[in-house]
């Protein structure tokens, strides 16, 4: 168990938690989430005791080991699997001591430790955890050396998942992961044995392998029981009860000030005016909870709707290297409406794909076809690379409005969600968030026909993964997008290609089907296309059948909504009888309400019952029609 009592943390002289109290029994799973800044990597780094708190105390069950993912990516000539293996420090503790003992007991008790560890599968279990993300058993028996350093963090990744810590610890672990990884890593959580903790902003991965919320707002730390999404339902009815109460209480505070105003200086009156000045010095009404207050990201317009194909691909072929492409025999459109994600693991050239259409890289057989004058912006994660580290926003946006006046040139910088303060900011001081905004605001500056996005999410958190949605359905011109977000996707694009075994090709299925895909992929160990995904021949899905699908599901969707809302309401109202029930000496005071408090209870938690059946069902039969 993992148990804050009276935490406060301060950082820089600014106070991030104040007087928080959390307790996470054996096996919670849950995951941390509030506004960048807020303090959720600097509590991981308090329960780590990498950073001391001002007071208060931090308990866990004695003897658990707490992981999470190294900073320092390894990049050792060790090869993946003995890099995976090296961090069960027991199990290699064990093994060496084996080779040496002579005591017949202790070889005992050694041998019966590593069953109990299952040492003898570790290799085995190490071997699946890097084929789920991302590595074939070729890649698995090479240098990490070789690697990139996002594939090491990969490394790094699975090296703590294969130790198994009783209390896990993981900071954003998809920032460094495709979609596929995303989907692999989803599905592990959700059967990890011990307690974890994640920090992230993937609403997708929280409402699948989490079943608690912890919210990190306004200094204090609220547990919430479920998924992302039921949190973000609960928030927003207290959020409505708690304006109700306000309101309310501001009526009253009003009526009592204008008896005051009227009889203070009457002595007749004089004593009920001072009671009621002491009332409503008394009348605190309920904090209303934050609203997300995050500025929305707009995308400009192009100037006309672009002739459609908007471009056309005909047996193209692309690469880096003379004789040896990445990409062969590509022929597709890309019409002026078009909203394309791309799917396919790191590596098998959907990047490659997007600098291809950007014109980043030539191609080197077949041809392509553009429609006259059109323009195209593109964002990649590398990119924020190439700012100026020592240039702010608006020198980088007025070096695009050369002659404009001053406060157009802010105007606009303000229009990409920095206010006046951060906008004069050296880049290189800017936070991950902002850089991508600025970016953002960059690559669609000339109000291009299409838009490439290259894992535009990285850094942005929950509120802003919402306003790129709104974004992204404003805007008119044509949009690809590689991302690991599948809210993103399934909330914006329309289509899917699958980037794949040297080319690109309409994706058949929807998200689901593909997550499907990609799990009984990633389950055959020692297969060389690990690291991409079994899938049916590709053929076209047009966008007017996939919106079709959309519409046919929504009643579903709905029914689905209002269960879960009913549900919130049951456990809510459950939550309140216990607290009364709860109420010392109630049964000895008031035996007749306790009775009747227990039957209504019996009866809510009948209901609650019966609603998460129904919700339940409800899923299946969406889960099937959705595939099907």
């Amino acid at each position: 168990m993992l148990q804050l009592r009276d935490l406060s943390v301060r950082i820089a002289g600014r106070l991030l938690i104040e007087q928080a109290d959390l307790a996470l029994p054996t096996g919670t799973r849950a995951g941390l989430v509030g506004r960048n800044g807020s303090g959720k990597t600097t509590l991981f780094k308090v329960i780590t005791k990498d950073h001391g708190s001002e007071s208060g105390s931090i308990e866990m069950t004695k003897g658990w080991r707490v992981g999470q993912v190294a900073q320092e990516a390894p990049g050792t000539e060790d090869n993946l699997i003995s890099i995976v293996l090296a961090a069960d420090e027991e199990r290699a503790a064990l093994l060496a001591e084996a080779e040496n003992a002579s005591d017949p007991m202790r070889i005992a008790e050694i041998q019966m430790r590593l069953v109990d560890i299952r040492a003898h599968s570790a290799e085995a279990r190490a071997a699946s955890i890097l084929s789920g993300l991302g590595f074939s058993e070729e890649k698995q028996h090479q240098p990490a050396s070789s690697f990139s350093g996002g594939w090491r963090m990969r490394v790094a990744l699975a090296a703590v998942l294969f130790s198994e810590p009783d209390l896990l610890l993981l900071d954003e672990p998809t920032n460094y992961l495709d979609l596929e990884g995303t989907l692999w890593l989803e599905n592990y959580l959700a059967r990890y044995p011990g307690t974890f903790l994640i920090i992230s902003h993937d609403r997708d991965l929280l409402n699948k392998a989490v079943s608690s919320i912890i919210h990190l707002e306004n200094r204090k730390l609220t547990f919430y029981r479920g998924s992302y999404d039921s949190f973000e339902r609960q928030r927003a009815e207290q959020r409505e009860l708690d304006a109700k109460s306000r309101a309310k209480l501001e009526d009253q505070t009003k009526h009592m000030q204008a008896f005051v105003d009227r009889f203070r200086y009457k002595a007749s009156k004089a004593r009920q005016a001072q009671s009621r000045i002491k009332a409503i010095e008394k009348l605190k009404p309920p904090e209303l909870l934050e609203e997300a207050g995050t500025t929305p990201i707009r995308f400009p317009n192009p100037e006309r709707i672009s002739a459609s194909p908007m471009i056309k691909l005909e047996h193209v072929s692309c690469g880096y290297a003379a004789n040896e492409p990445v990409l062969d025999h590509v022929s597709l459109n890309i019409d002026a409406d078009d909203r394309i994600a791309l799917l396919g693991a790191n590596g098998n050239g959907k990047s490659t794909f997007a600098k291809l259409l950007s014109q980043r890289l030539e191609h080197v057989t077949g041809t392509i076809v553009r429609a006259s004058k059109i323009s195209v912006g593109m964002f990649a994660q590398h990119q924020m690379d190439d700012l100026h580290e020592n240039e702010s926003a608006v020198d980088h946006v007025r070096a695009l409005m050369k002659g404009a006046p001053e406060g157009k040139v802010r105007a606009r910088v303000a229009q990409m969600g920095l206010d006046r303060e951060r906008m004069n900011t050296a880049a290189k001081d800017l936070s991950g968030g902002e850089k991508a905004r600025l970016l953002l605001g960059l690559a669609s500056f000339n109000a291009p026909d299409l838009l490439i996005l290259d894992e535009p999410t990285n850094h942005l958190d929950v509120g802003a993964r919402e306003a790129l949605v709104h974004g992204l359905n404003e805007f008119k011109g044509a949009v690809i997008l590689i991302s690991h977000d599948r809210h993103l996707i399934d909330a914006t694009m329309d289509r899917l290609w699958l980037v794949f075994d040297g080319t690109v090709g309409t994706y058949e299925g929807d998200l689901e089907t593909y997550r499907r895909d990609v799990l009984k992929a990633r389950k055959k160990i020692g297969d060389t296309q690990a690291t991409g995904v079994e899938t049916k021949p590709l053929t076209r899905v047009g966008k007017k059948e996939a919106a079709e699908r959309r519409k046919q599901l929504a009643p579903l969707r709905k029914e689905i909504f209002d269960k879960e809302k009913e549900i919130s309401c049951l456990e809510r109202k459950l939550s309140e009888i216990d607290s009364h029930l709860a109420t010392s000496g109630l049964f000895e005071k008031a035996p007749e309400e306790a009775v009747t408090l227990s039957k209504t209870r019996a009866e809510v938690e009948r209901q609650l019952s019966s609603a998460e059946e129904a919700w339940v069902g409800l899923n299946e039969k969406h889960d099937l029609a959705k595939a099907g």
